[in-house]
């Protein structure tokens, strides 16, 4: 893939660090969870010293738990090993400003090890493995993710010592498209739009969902690599600007019992000259191409066995119920919002959309996995079945996995997963289930304490 202008450029940076306007530089990378890690430096210093040779952090940031706690399990990083480092170098195609933080810039960083070879766990390279794949074929992945969350009242302080119960959210009814409803909390949505803006990033639209107090604020489509990139700052930017506001923001797949945070994925592909190989020609099959018909055939055929790259923690699997818009049927259909894949689009916007991630998605490893279902379809030239033309929830079709120990089983013995991502890939996340399983089968939960208190 080219590289892409970043939203800063270095000589800018430069200048702006010699006028005292940007004072700090941010280097991160996205964890297994798709959270940002890293280190702040003194920007003079990062140019000095860092932007040559980039810094090291401890090689336990891809093998600890969501709570950063140490884990058995893992083969790159242990006791045993003695929990060194690894480098992380930056990615100046995405150095950028961070407005939400006075004086800061922001720079993705790569990891590697002390031989320069990639470390092939990480998230960014695992995506980056499969987009050199696509580019062998003579194609590019465009990606454009649309990501819900809900807003509270609470500090997330107040939301921590109240044990996440009893929680004000921020409207308190339905509001899905409500202008009504989405204004009543403008001041948060126009910052985090207008900041996200001036961090490098194409707005299109905030709109009310349907849960209390639920939002979406949708960005323009990019390359893929950019798209997911950006998916993870404005995850981190959201968080932080809802905390400057004295309000939390959340999204986790299912944080209650009505409708869950999804973050639908749309891809398309375009070819070496740009245009988009998913369109078909005059008389085409539904107006798609048959590059297009093979890289759906081929999401079909690896839904349930990646589901955990789209599903990767116990909550996920709590959106996957009948009528919720959260699918339950591996399936597709012409603009249908009953079925896993939707083909959406016309002529140069035709695309589909996976509407099995849900909030808390990694949306490198979820990329990652729609294009190596694609790949395969392509390669094994797989026919594509009949839509589905009416109610998914209630056709005859194979499930999206119920649970995540299920997804971790399909995950882990997956001939596909193993010749797409390789046995050290498969390994490494098969275990990061694993630890979310055993965490969670030790735990005792809340519904457990109301019915067994007293009643047994």
């Amino acid at each position: 893939m080219a590289d892409r202008t970043s939203p800063l450029g270095l000589e800018e940076l430069h200048a702006l660090v010699a006028g005292g306007e940007i004072d700090t530089v941010v280097l991160a990378f996205p964890d297994m969870q798709g959270r940002l890690q890293g280190k702040r430096f003194a920007a003079r210093f990062f140019l000095d010293e860092v932007l040559e040779h980039g810094t090291e952090g401890c090689n336990y940031l891809l093998a600890v738990d969501t709570e950063m706690n140490t884990v058995d399990g893992y083969d790159m990083s242990s006791w045993d090993r003695g929990y060194g480092d690894f480098a992380l170098h930056p990615d100046l195609g995405t150095l950028r400003r961070v407005p939400w933080h006075e004086g800061t810039a922001m720079v993705i960083a790569d990891l590697a090890w002390n031989d320069g070879s990639p470390v092939l766990a990480a998230p960014r390279q695992i995506l980056r493995r499969q987009l050199q794949r696509l580019a062998a074929l003579g194609h590019t992945a465009q990606v454009g993710t649309e990501l819900e969350f809900i807003v509270f009242k609470d500090t997330y302080e107040q939301a921590w010592d109240a044990n996440y119960r009893g929680l004000t959210p921020a409207n308190q009814y339905n509001i899905d498209y409500s202008v009504l409803g989405t204004g009543r909390i403008e001041p948060l949505l126009r910052r985090i739009r207008n900041e996200m803006a001036g961090a490098g990033m194409t707005v299109e639209s905030a709109k009310g969902e349907c849960n209390p107090g639920q939002h979406e604020i949708a960005f323009r489509y990019d390359d893929a690599l950019v798209t997911c990139d950006q998916h993870a700052i404005y995850k981190t930017g959201a968080k932080e600007i809802a905390a400057q506001e004295g309000v939390s923001i959340t999204f986790m797949a299912k944080y209650n019992e009505r409708e869950g945070n999804s973050c639908h994925i749309h891809l398309s592909l375009a070819d070496e000259h740009g245009h988009n190989a998913m369109a078909g020609g005059p008389g085409s099959p539904g107006g798609m191409s048959e590059v297009m018909r093979h890289f759906l055939a081929g999401q079909l055929a690896a839904l349930r066995d990646f589901s955990l790259l789209y599903a990767p923690n116990i909550n996920s699997y709590k959106r996957f119920q009948p009528g919720s818009f959260a699918p339950t049927a591996v399936a597709w259909g012409y603009d249908n919002r009953t079925c896993a894949l939707r083909v959406v689009g016309h002529g140069r916007s035709t695309r589909f959309e996976n509407r099995v991630p849900g909030g808390d998605v990694n949306p490198h490893l979820a990329v990652a996995g729609m294009v190596a279902a694609g790949l395969h379809g392509i390669e094994q030239k797989l026919e594509l079945p009949e839509p589905c033309p009416g109610n998914a929830y209630t056709a005859e079709y194979a499930h999206v996995p119920t649970t995540l120990r299920e997804a971790a089983e399909l995950w882990e013995t997956s001939a596909l997963a193993k010749a797409a991502f390789g046995d050290e890939v498969v390994a490494h996340y098969s275990n990061m289930a694993r630890v979310e399983l055993a965490a969670f089968d030790a735990a005792v939960t809340d519904w457990e304490l109301r019915r067994s208190f007293e009643r047994m």
